[in-house]
């Protein structure tokens, strides 16, 4: 199938409304992201910021792109004047740089808190604790560049169900408390950004609002 109709099948055939499909581009040519555009398709995701920068200026300026990979703090000066969504704003440190480039380029950032819910070590993410810490911070309040728009997480990379299930699960918990005790006058806090291609399915059923899909749009990943 081409990607054209990938993206019509996925969109409209597999999503429930409203829920939001992220097509991630990495190692894809420009080409191919052309090819989903011209489909309707204006979601975009890039996990390293040097590929994120270079395509965002060769490619139409109306597409919104969302940084889904880890995040350097030294490198968020090259996103802020475009980036849409950070789906891995993962500790303090990052939110004060976004906040504070956010500012230089006089737009706020939109931002999602990414949690470690997975069991394997190299995953990135706040626990819930460190997380409570920060948004109970004074610095966290007096940030005005940064919007939180919801919770990110990754699933450990297992074929046990279950377990990924409860990861899901736990990441949609975190969400529900987050927003009683931190966003509850905020209806911008709205985001559940879970799930990939090979575990999307779970991730609906778990509450997803927004799924990065790459594979099942462009085929398997260019080696670079």
């Amino acid at each position: 199938m081409s990607i054209q109709k990938n993206i019509q099948w996925f969109s409209q055939e597999v999503l429930p409304a409203g829920v939001q499909l992220v097509a991630v581009t990495k190692t894809k040519p420009p080409e191919d992201i052309l090819e989903a555009y011209h489909a309707g398709h204006r979601d975009f995701g890039e996990n390293k910021v040097q590929e994120l920068v270079d395509k965002y200026h060769q490619l139409p300026q109306d597409i919104r792109w969302h940084m889904i990979g880890h995040l350097q703090s030294n490198k968020v000066k090259y996103i802020a004047p475009f980036v849409h969504l950070i789906h891995g704003a993962d500790k303090p440190k990052l939110l004060k740089i976004i906040d504070k480039e956010g500012k230089k380029n006089d737009r706020v950032l939109d931002v999602l808190l990414q949690f470690h819910i997975a069991r394997e070590e190299t995953k990135f993410g706040f626990d819930e604790q460190e997380a409570r810490q920060m948004l109970d911070s004074d610095e966290f309040r007096g940030y005005n560049f940064i919007r939180v728009r919801g919770v990110m997480g990754m699933a450990t990379l297992t074929g046990d169900t279950g377990q990924i299930r409860s990861e899901f699960r736990h990441l949609g918990q975190i969400f529900k408390e987050l927003k009683s005790d931190y966003f509850a006058d905020q209806p911008h806090f709205d985001q559940i950004s879970m799930g990939m291609s090979h575990d999307y399915a779970l991730a609906l059923e778990e509450g997803s609002t927004m799924v990065r899909i790459g594979s099942m749009i462009f085929g398997p990943r260019n080696n670079h």
